[in-house]
């Protein structure tokens, strides 16, 4: 069985950039991208109305169908624009900078806070005592019971279901931008800047195409794919079968293959998602271009070892009822297994 650095190398191979399909997934994925959301606009309704009598309900269906597409296409961009961030795929290509440059400001994601937030969780993922920028907060069972009202509640609050169903308002204007730009002005002025162009655009859809373009085009993509992103990342690092450890029992190989999990999904979602559920291999080494994470754990036996969880509804119900870490047990814990949840709650 490999181990430590020797597992490490055994994924060098498979670390390599194959420059053509780094292309050929941005520029489809972009283009799909671009088509979904000109369908959710009303101007090519108007034309068939027109030019081929297209009944009024056939308009609406394509694009409430075309607005939760471009919501897929977000997501799988947004971890295409991930990899590249990583300098994975595409370095040194002045097209690239551009173009996700300005995804990363479309998607409210400023790319200077979302790199060093990302980068901060990758080399500190699973550390029971490390400042959680960039992932869920973990508390241990003794911290939560000795913590005081306020930050059992702030703790709970961002951990809580509702936090990811609203993350496009939680996650991202506020988290991204706002709470970035207020933390150090100088350092993250774009978050502010990303922030006003962002509304200035819902604001502009809104009073020029009237409500119903505002939300297919520009709301409910953004809504589902950011609520998606929020609670893919909360399930790749909190599942039944997680293990945290303190920092000086930490390691970077161990925190990859028993704190990151391997997400199976159908090959569908699979693509919607750029094989973002081969998360575990991605942790090992995020060198890995997106395309290769299959063929990676598909030809190193350790790697097929993966905690796995699933978008099944017993599986999310199963990862979200987790709260704290409890070292007694070695595992995560909800609050039927703590001793007095109600009082522990409201303190």
């Amino acid at each position: 069985m490999l181990t430590g650095k020797e597992l490490i190398l055994a994924t060098k191979p498979f670390a390599k950039e194959i420059r053509w399909k780094s292309w050929y997934h941005t520029i489809t994925s972009f283009i799909l991208l671009i088509g979904a959301i000109y369908f959710t606009m009303p101007v090519w309704v108007d034309y068939c109305k027109a030019n081929f009598a297209m009944p009024g309900w056939v308009g609406v269906v394509v694009r409430v169908a075309s607005s939760v597409f471009a919501a897929m296409m977000l997501s799988r961009v947004f971890i295409i624009f991930h990899d590249y961030q990583h300098h994975t795929i595409l370095r040194k290509a002045p097209i690239a900078d551009v173009l996700f440059t300005i995804f990363g400001a479309y998607m409210i994601t400023p790319p200077n806070i979302w790199k060093r937030s990302h980068d901060h969780h990758h080399n500190h993922n699973a550390k029971l005592f490390s400042a959680s920028i960039g992932s869920f907060p973990i508390m241990t069972r003794q911290k939560f019971m000795e913590a005081s009202k306020n930050e059992r509640m702030v703790y709970l609050a961002i951990r809580h279901p509702i936090n990811m169903f609203f993350a496009y308002f939680t996650t991202f204007m506020f988290g991204m931008c706002i709470q970035s730009f207020l933390s150090s002005f100088r350092r993250h002025w774009d978050s502010l800047v990303v922030l006003i162009v962002h509304v200035g655009i819902a604001v502009f859809l809104f009073i020029h195409y009237g409500w119903l373009t505002w939300f297919l085009t520009f709301f409910l993509p953004f809504f589902l794919s950011q609520m998606l992103g929020s609670y893919l990342f909360y399930a790749q690092h909190n599942f039944p079968g997680v293990v945290f450890r303190k920092n000086a029992e930490w390691s970077y190989t161990n925190a990859a293959l028993e704190s990151s999990s391997y997400m199976k999904l159908d090959p569908f979602t699979q693509w919607v998602t750029a094989n973002i559920g081969f998360h575990h291999v991605h942790h090992l080494n995020s060198k890995i271009p997106f395309y290769r994470l299959p063929e990676a754990m598909a030809a190193i036996p350790e790697l097929q070892e993966a905690k796995v969880t699933t978008l099944r509804p017993k599986d999310i119900v199963a990862c979200l009822r987790l709260k704290v870490w409890d070292a007694d047990q070695n595992k995560m814990i909800g609050f039927d297994e703590l001793n007095e949840p109600a009082g522990l709650v409201r303190g």
